[in-house]
């Protein structure tokens, strides 16, 4: 049997591929592991049901077997060590290449987040107008520091990493903001990832379910 994830069974980002269950369907994708996809409502994510296999009520979750996983950088820990393609075989280079995936959620999604959750849901807020160029600040401190360790490489260690993965999917969520175009070599490094074959299929998989959702 494959594995089985959940995801949202309407997306709030409108199939624009920033769900976090997108950095699992790309991983999957990547090393040509077929899987099921269970999808949930945001009622449902609240029940006991799915709590058990993720307790804070979100996606995406991973099922394999008696193995149940959530958080996606977990899943895709998982996935890179078990199958051949998103780390390195050689040891030093694949810790360096765990470090960058610990570095997008740490260090990179945090600000980012906090600045695409004020723009979405702060903008009537008295204090909005003072904050942004705070939270703006914030993130472009983080996107030249790792534009400059990104130089001309086309990926951030080497080949392409699951540092990489997780990289892209967490600079895509600026997507929102016009930050990103500010640092030509992120935004052509994102577009190399969008560009690979398992990206474009695992995106055109989590788009067909809000194309679906939103004709019925």
């Amino acid at each position: 049997m494959p594995p089985t994830i959940t995801a949202f069974e309407s997306s709030p980002d409108r199939g624009g591929g920033q769900a976090r269950d997108m950095r699992v369907r790309w991983a999957l994708e990547e090393v040509g592991q077929p899987y099921d996809v269970r999808l949930v409502s945001f009622a449902a994510m609240k029940q006991p049901a799915h709590r058990a296999l993720h307790p804070f009520g979100q996606i995406p979750t991973y099922e394999d077997g008696n193995l149940a996983l959530f958080e996606s950088g977990a899943i895709v820990l998982h996935l890179a060590e078990r199958h051949r393609g998103l780390l390195p075989d050689e040891a030093n280079a694949r810790y360096r290449a765990i470090a960058w995936m610990f570095a997008a959620l740490n260090t990179l999604e945090p600000p980012i987040v906090e600045l695409g959750m004020a723009m979405l849901l702060e903008r009537d807020k008295s204090w909005y107008e003072e904050r942004l160029p705070m939270l703006e600040n914030r993130v472009r401190v983080r996107l030249g520091e790792l534009s400059d360790r990104l130089g001309n490489a086309d990926w951030l260690d080497g080949a392409f990493s699951a540092g990489d993965l997780l990289m892209v999917t967490v600079l895509r969520r600026l997507n929102r903001s016009p930050i990103l175009g500010e640092y030509s070599r992120l935004s052509a490094y994102v577009a190399r990832g969008e560009a690979r074959p398992a990206f474009r299929r695992a995106f055109d998989a989590q788009l067909a379910v809000f194309t679906a959702a939103s004709t019925r």
